[in-house]
Parts: C-alpha cells; sequence; structure tokens
C-alpha cells in the first residue's frame, strides 16, 4: 500500500499521497474525525485492487460475539475487544495490513503487556475475520500476524507454598475454587461452572463435564478425596445456589482478584488459578502415580502430552537407564611420583 498522509485544509480533512511515478495527489475527505479520516483514506488507497464490502472491524467484532453469544469465547471478545476495538476498530474489516498488526504488537508491548497476552487478543481478531469470511460478511478474511508463541510456562507451587496460599485465601469461595483446582486438577472454568447435581458426596465422585454437549477439554470425572470432602459437605450445607463456587447467592465468573490477593498475601512468587493444575498434575508425579492414570486424571485424551509435561517429576523417570549405567570396576589405585619414596 501507498504511504499517504492525512492533513487539514481548510477545516476539512485530505489525504495526500505520491504515485509511483513521482506524481503528488491530494483528495479532500468527508470525514469529520480523525479515526473516521484513517479508515476513509486507507478505504481510498486500497479501493482500485480491493473493493471494500465498508463493514469496520468493530461491526465485524460485535456481530462475531453475538454469534457466539453464551459460549466462553463471548466472554473472551467482550475482554479483549476494550484493548483491540481502540486501535483497530475503525478501520475496514478487509483492509487490515500486516503492518497494522505489528504496529499494534508494538505499541502493546510498550505497554508492558506479554507476547502469549497479545497473541490472545489478535487470535480473537483472526477469529472474527475468518467467520466474517465464511459467513459473507466480507468478501475477504485479512491476513492477521500474531506474535511468536512464547515458551510454555512452567510454574508448579511446592507444597509450602499451597499450604501458604490455602491459609491467605480470606473468602471462602476463593479457598474452596483452591481446593476443587487443587484436589481435582481440573480448569479454573471447570471449577466455576461445577453444579451440586454432578457432585456425588455419597460416593464421593465429581464430575466436571457439563454433560455430553458441553465442553469436555480437561474435564474428567474424579474421586473426592479426604482433603476437599469436609470443604464441600460446609459448602452444601450453606449452599443458596445450584454453584458450588458461588457468592453471595449466585455463580462467580472469575476468582482472579480474589486469587491474586491470596497470592500477595502469602508472599510467594507470582502464579495463576491454572498453575494449581499444573501442581495438581506434578504432585501426582512425584507420588509415582503411573503416567496414564495422571493424564485420565487430568482429561487428556493422549497420555503422551502427559508424559512429555510431568514425567520428569516422577521419582522413576529414567531410572532403568541411570541403572543400566552402572559400571563394575576395579577402584583406580593412584600411583605414587618418582619423588616419593
Amino acid at each position: 500500500m501507498r504511504d499517504y498522509r492525512i492533513q487539514r485544509l481548510q477545516g476539512r480533512f485530505v489525504v495526500v499521497w505520491n504515485e509511483p511515478d513521482g506524481r503528488r495527489r491530494r483528495f479532500r475527505l468527508s470525514a469529520g474525525t480523525a479515526k473516521e479520516a484513517e479508515r476513509e483514506a486507507r478505504d481510498l488507497i486500497l479501493s482500485v485492487s480491493a473493493p471494500p464490502t465498508g463493514l469496520t472491524v468493530a461491526q465485524v467484532w460485535s456481530a462475531y460475539q453475538t454469534e457466539v453469544d453464551g459460549r466462553r469465547q463471548a466472554a473472551k471478545l467482550a475482554q479483549t475487544g476494550r484493548n483491540v476495538l481502540p486501535d483497530l476498530g475503525h478501520m475496514t474489516a478487509e483492509n487490515v495490513t500486516i503492518e497494522d498488526c505489528r504496529t499494534y504488537i508494538a505499541k502493546r508491548r510498550s505497554q508492558g503487556r506479554m507476547d502469549g497476552t497479545i497473541r490472545t487478543e489478535l487470535g480473537c481478531l483472526r477469529s472474527a475475520m475468518l467467520w466474517a469470511e465464511k459467513s459473507g460478511q466480507i468478501k475477504r478474511a485479512p491476513r492477521i500476524e500474531l506474535p511468536p508463541s512464547p515458551p510454555p510456562r512452567e510454574r508448579y507451587l511446592t507444597r509450602d507454598e499451597v499450604s501458604d496460599l490455602l491459609n491467605a485465601a480470606i473468602d471462602p469461595h476463593v479457598r474452596l475454587a483452591m481446593l476443587l483446582m487443587l484436589t481435582t486438577a481440573g480448569r479454573s472454568a471447570a471449577i466455576l461452572e461445577l453444579t451440586w447435581d454432578r457432585v456425588d458426596l455419597d460416593r464421593r465422585v465429581i464430575k466436571l463435564a457439563v454433560g455430553d454437549t458441553g465442553p469436555r477439554k480437561g474435564r474428567a470425572t474424579v474421586p473426592i478425596n479426604d482433603t476437599l470432602i469436609a470443604a464441600l459437605q460446609t459448602a452444601r450445607r450453606g449452599a443458596l445456589s445450584d454453584y458450588v463456587v458461588e457468592w453471595g447467592g449466585r455463580s462467580v465468573g472469575s476468582i482472579k482478584t480474589g486469587f491474586n490477593a491470596a497470592v500477595k498475601r502469602a508472599g510467594i512468587e507470582h502464579c495463576t488459578p491454572h498453575d494449581l493444575r499444573r501442581t495438581a498434575g506434578r504432585f501426582m508425579a512425584e507420588a509415582g502415580v503411573p503416567i496414564e492414570e495422571i493424564a485420565q486424571y487430568l482429561g487428556h485424551t493422549n497420555p503422551n502430552i502427559t508424559r512429555e509435561t510431568y514425567s520428569k517429576f516422577s521419582p522413576e523417570y529414567l531410572r532403568k537407564a541411570a541403572n543400566a549405567l552402572e559400571i563394575s570396576a576395579p577402584q583406580v589405585q593412584r600411583t605414587r611420583s618418582k619423588t616419593q619414596k
């Protein structure tokens, strides 16, 4: 795309650019604001090769959010949209460029945001654009460039840190959610969506999956251990809703605020609710639980994923390999130097 500049002339916005042959072009815009001028200028210059549908990023985003209403993706779009739309929302959807993505990435990095967060934000934009193309909202989805994937985050809590964290959880619903994540190895969403009809206190079993048609990723059916049973019995007696983790008789959408406050009070290194699931997997591996059982507990359909992540924590990890390197050899004797007698 040609380089262009937006200027003011006699109180109106104009766009100025140079043609390949060096001729200077200027075009008066009808826009009334700077953002409208930016969009109109881009559309004008790009329209020769790809006439746009006219839908803005914000309009596509809103339509996609309506499409996924009631699903977890809708909440993610609402959250990430607060960052994406102020910068990109005014642009015509089909005309978003790789350079626009790189500019956004650079800005977010300058604000201290990690690449993982930026990938999530632009990933939502990419999903919205692909949906818009597939549903006929736009003719062509633009290429959305994402920052490189960050290395896998490996934060595991020690048993002392777990104890300090639980003791620092002042709010009962936050502490109960922590206990559930640690003892069921469930994801945060599965724990916050857990209802009492899937908790069998008599048989001491929890079914984390909502049903055959609901989300099933990482949602296993697991036993209730001695650490958890008393907390669940207490919560059941005082329950005001169908949800196991509740606040004021209503379901809880997130425990991040209470969780982060507990982390700060506990004085431990930064961690997230999902780190409790990782920690549960590590505790099982360190106790010598077979990888196949850990995979089933975590809801992994492929045990190889579990093995790659947790086998290094098993006391038997590479034990056979180490035993194979046992060497029976005569003890090496030091020789005395010629000067010694």
